[in-house]
């Protein structure tokens, strides 16, 4: 039984509902054990309940109120009823409105707030009645429902225990581009529809080659975060150090709100593609901002939903290709926004995608979440065939046979979850392999999981490199061997040669930054870039860590001091290498965090955190630094009370982007760390900046964007004083000023 203290619930509110951590006394039980009858509800109650629901909270909690993110507590199930089965009905009702949504309690109001708890009662079990419910019910949840199972209410099924797949539910969502499903004029419900929305076609189109992948031109963004080898790095310097303060708006385009935007556009040839939430992707004039075509291509997601953010989408041939978040990739004819082809990952509901996507040659290389135990046909990175769609290779990253496979302990193999890849891969071209991060496994504590820390639980926590011909493991290394915090890691590889060596850099939510031999997998070195306590050390010749001691005698419900917090001292906001300065520029975070694990049953990471200021930071949570490639030494940081949430780009120009949760987008020098120039969005900025040029003017574009997990969390815990608009998704692309 969880004790008198005080609990922190994760309340993980995206888009609609800014992220954060709310700190809440814990509910006492009510004492009375009413009759039953005294919850009742009217059907009308929970109607308007479900479209509130859906419209606030299920981008958080999931369309099934128990598959949203991972940091989000279910509404439904044996976990939820766990915890507030001996609370009252009134109970759940004033807790709703103290603390719900996060970033406006109470803004749903008595009678809205009613009829969630009404929707939730009724997924429950409870049958509708005649009596209208009030929020003085003295009866206990438990008392209400059936088992807490789902009970009513439909709703499509969600993600991942990371982030929440295709939505579904809901009142219908209009767009402001194009027609809707039911034809004539702007605007109109998305409902089901796939297809064009605004016909056009891209002029004089050039096909995109396996050679232009390899080796892009200047001007294009063709590949997610700039080249195969993801540097995050141009070699444009038309704006440089000595004129970037003379940068200003050249045009802006409105993004769908309805779900997470973490994504990066391609360019090519003039043409700026770009994805919004709800699978909404248009081909726009990348030098004024005219769109050209647009199509929906995929689930649409419910206002206020997070939905699974894509990161990337990819370019070949004549096609655009989408890694669609419901775990589906999808082609588009890339002159007119015609759909080719769809082919699901997986013949197996349940998972979803944010990795975004890599184009290597004729494959489509595309990741998977939505990997939790009960699985049954595993956790993969895929290819697949850009020409026809056909699946090509899976490779699994829950090792399946050998003596890999052996290091889950005890647990059966359909009991074994997470390893799953949200972040696309890198390619190395010279020797045919691409490099991928895998996620911890799941759930995130060993306590939970049924396994000890003695379990390396392969090949998650871990760099894999295959060959992408067949798919085939050439070698892998394991950083985080049974993590068991939410510190990951995932992220991307970045490939650089250096001396005699060919590289391979990464960073987790550790905040560590590793370097090891491309070619053959032999760890070289590491460089704590922020605090960490997890480990107690690091051994400097095989990279192996040691948990600290208290870490073997965690208990139940009792904290623990974890630095960083899951926010990460890295997460997935991209480093960028700048090749003639010869450093990785990192985006960084600096949190704490006590960690509590709540026992489940049957699912759920039962993990309960309480943000905190890192120590000697001086209330700072971003943290912006350069690394030399070589020493792996800090060459400069700039320290900020915004936390970074995008990614990083620099050029041969001499300047760095990045931008931060309050709105704040800054030029810094990348020999100094210096601010050169700043401006601010209309709401976070988020996803990951490109530079192209057209007719010979460059062109730097940021996005504004929301959702999204611990980095939203963290900062909204420790520094409640940043507020943060609740809508504006945006394109901002900027140029210098012809007059200057």
């Amino acid at each position: 039984m969880i004790g008198r203290w005080r609990l922190l619930i994760v309340a993980a509110m995206i888009a609609g509902c800014a992220m954060i951590i709310v700190t809440a006394q814990q509910p006492s039980p009510s004492g009375a054990s009413g009759p039953a009858q005294g919850a009742s509800y009217t059907a009308q109650q929970a109607e308007r309940g479900r479209v509130a629901y859906q419209q606030n909270c299920s981008g958080c909690h999931g369309p099934n109120l128990d598959d949203g993110p991972s940091d989000a507590p279910p509404l439904t199930g044996v976990n939820f009823v766990t915890f507030w089965g001996t609370r009252s009905v009134g109970d759940l009702f004033n807790y709703i409105m103290d603390s719900m949504p996060p970033a406006t309690p109470g803004a749903l109001g008595d009678e809205t707030t009613v009829n969630v708890v009404a929707y939730i009662l009724q997924r429950m079990g409870a049958p509708a009645g005649t009596t209208a419910l009030t929020s003085s019910v003295t009866t206990t949840l438990s008392a209400v429902g059936r088992g807490g199972g789902r009970g009513a209410g439909g709703g499509g099924r969600g993600g991942d225990p990371d982030a929440v797949g295709g939505g579904g539910g809901g009142t219908p969502m209009v767009f402001g581009a194009g027609t809707g499903a039911g034809g004539g004029g702007r605007g109109g419900a998305l409902g089901d529809f796939r297809g064009v929305t605004v016909h056009g076609e891209v002029k004089n189109y050039v096909p995109v080659t396996f050679e232009m992948l390899k080796n892009p031109p200047a001007s294009d963004w063709l590949v997610f975060r700039g080249n195969y080898q993801g540097w995050s790095y141009s070699s444009l310097d038309q704006i440089n150090r000595n004129n970037v303060q003379h940068l200003q708006l050249v045009w802006q385009w409105a993004m769908n709100d309805s779900g997470t935007n973490q994504t990066s556009p391609v360019v090519h040839n003039g043409v700026l593609y770009l994805v919004s939430p709800s699978h909404i992707v248009q081909a726009l004039d990348a030098k004024t901002g005219d769109l050209i075509w647009e199509t929906r291509a995929g689930p649409y997601q419910a206002p206020g939903g997070s939905g699974s953010p894509i990161r990337s989408i990819g370019i070949m041939g004549d096609k655009i290709l989408l890694p669609a978040n419901n775990a589906h990739a999808v082609a588009i004819n890339a002159r007119n926004g015609e759909i080719v082809w769809e082919t699901p990952l997986s013949d197996v509901a349940g998972h979803a995608t944010t990795s975004g996507t890599i184009v290597v040659g004729d494959k489509m290389l595309q990741g998977m979440t939505g990997c939790g135990p009960r699985q049954t046909d595993g956790c993969y990175i895929s290819a697949i065939d850009v020409n026809s769609g056909k699946r090509l290779w899976r490779f699994q990253t829950r090792a399946q046979t050998g003596p890999e496979a052996n290091t889950w302990g005890s647990l059966p193999m359909d009991q074994r979850g997470g390893g799953e890849t949200w972040i696309a891969g890198t390619y190395d071209p010279e020797l045919n392999l691409t490099y991928w991060g895998t996620a911890q496994a799941k759930p995130w504590s060993f306590m939970n999981r049924g396994t000890t820390l003695a379990d390396k639980l392969l090949y998650t926590s871990s760099t894999v490199a295959l060959n992408v011909d067949d798919g085939k493991l050439a070698w892998y290394h394991q950083f985080a061997p049974a993590e068991s915090f939410d510190l990951d890691e995932v992220f991307e590889r970045v490939l650089l040669d250096a001396g005699n060596r060919k590289l391979v850099f990464n960073a987790g939510k550790a905040g560590v930054l590793w370097k090891m031999d491309r070619q053959s997998g032999e760890f070289l070195g590491f460089k704590e870039m922020v605090k960490q306590t997890v480990w107690e050390r690091i051994d400097p010749k095989t990279g192996v860590p040691t948990y600290r001691p208290d870490v073997f005698e965690m208990q139940y419900d009792k904290p623990i001091n974890i630095c960083p917090s899951t926010q990460g001292g890295k997460n997935w906001g991209a480093m960028s290498y700048n090749q003639p300065t010869g450093v990785l520029i990192v985006p960084l975070g600096q949190s704490c965090m006590d960690f509590y694990v709540r026992k489940t049953v049957g699912g759920g990471n039962g993990a309960v955190r309480r943000f905190l200021a890192m120590p000697d930071t001086n209330g700072n949570i971003g943290k912006l630094a350069a690394y030399d490639v070589n020493t792996m030494q800090e060459v400069w940081s700039h320290q900020q009370r915004a936390a970074y949430l995008g990614g990083v780009i620099s050029t041969a120009g001499g300047i760095a982007i990045a931008g931060d949760i309050d709105r704040y987008v800054r030029a810094h020098d990348v020999k100094t760390g210096k601010v050169l120039w700043q401006t601010r969005l209309g709401t976070s900025a988020q996803g990951f900046p490109i530079t192209y040029s057209v007719d010979g003017k460059q062109y730097i574009a940021v996005m504004a964007g929301l959702g999204g997990g611990s980095p939203r969390n963290a900062p909204g815990a420790i520094a409640p004083e940043i507020k943060i608009p609740q809508a504006g998704q945006a394109l901002y692309v900027y140029a210098l000023d012809d007059q200057k």
